[in-house]
């Protein structure tokens, strides 16, 4: 089993940072803070399967999980991920049991599923060095599914009961535009939805996961059993810390 599965599954907290800067040397950085995992978005930053390759490669040497959210839960996508070595996926606007199965079967070879065989060329394989790779690659890949709309909300219970799905993350940010609140993940009706929808993940026996709004956030939804926790980016941090700075110097305005 993926070992951040495993760990959710146990009820573990796994903190873990973003990683939007789409560069290898930063991620370095963050991998060896020591955070639980990290996750290298290729959503909304300008990523590509080859900074992905780098920066896994830089993160191999640390004790955490890179995941990996890809612009979009398609098949190609989800297949080059896999191959270049990622073996947990963060799958964006997940709005069904039906669009859960498709992710799923996507992560799978056949017979369990469709994902493409390239097994001899795939960094995932060790080249081809393993042999059992076709067989039992399904075993070690960990698929969070990304709750953010109000489709995806009344759909908890449907895409927790499909077999493959290891847990679910809920995104402040686009559920808070969905609810009709953009750009105020903080509103009472934004809080209330994700109250409501970490009880449902959780009663429907799924780890639950969560992007926290800030320290204090995420200590609240540790403490209602949210197991993987979100507690910033790499983005934030340079862009505070040189504001911070340079406003010790020099008057903000």
């Amino acid at each position: 089993m993926n070992p951040l599965i495993a760990a959710l599954r146990q009820g573990r907290p796994q903190i873990g940072l973003w990683q939007a800067l789409a560069n290898a040397y930063t991620a370095e950085i963050c991998a060896g803070a020591g955070f639980d995992w990290l996750l290298f978005d290729g959503e909304h930053s300008p990523n590509t399967a080859q900074t992905l390759l780098a920066q896994l490669q830089a993160v191999a040497p640390f004790a955490l999980e890179p995941v990996a959210r890809p612009p979009i839960a398609e098949p190609a996508i989800i297949k080059q991920y896999l191959d270049i070595g990622f073996r947990a996926l963060l799958a964006p606007m997940v709005e069904s049991g039906e669009q859960a199965r498709r992710i799923v079967a996507a992560t799978r070879f056949p017979p369990l599923g469709v994902r493409g065989v390239a097994s001899s060329t795939s960094r995932a394989s060790g080249f081809g060095a393993d042999a059992r790779y076709l067989a039992t690659a399904h075993e070690t890949i960990g698929l969070i599914l990304q709750i953010e709309s109000r489709q995806g909300l009344a759909a908890i219970e449907a895409i927790a009961a499909v077999e493959g799905v290891d847990a679910l993350f809920i995104g402040p940010a686009d559920l808070a535009g969905a609810l009709g609140h953009l750009g105020d993940p903080r509103h009472p009706v934004v809080q209330a939805a994700i109250d409501d929808g970490v009880r449902r993940i959780l009663a429907a026996g799924k780890p639950a996961g969560v992007f926290a709004l800030d320290a204090e956030d995420a200590a609240r939804r540790i403490a209602q059993g949210v197991s993987l926790v979100s507690v910033g980016t790499d983005i934030g941090l340079l862009a505070n810390g040189a504001r911070a700075l340079a406003g010790r110097f020099k008057p903000q305005g």
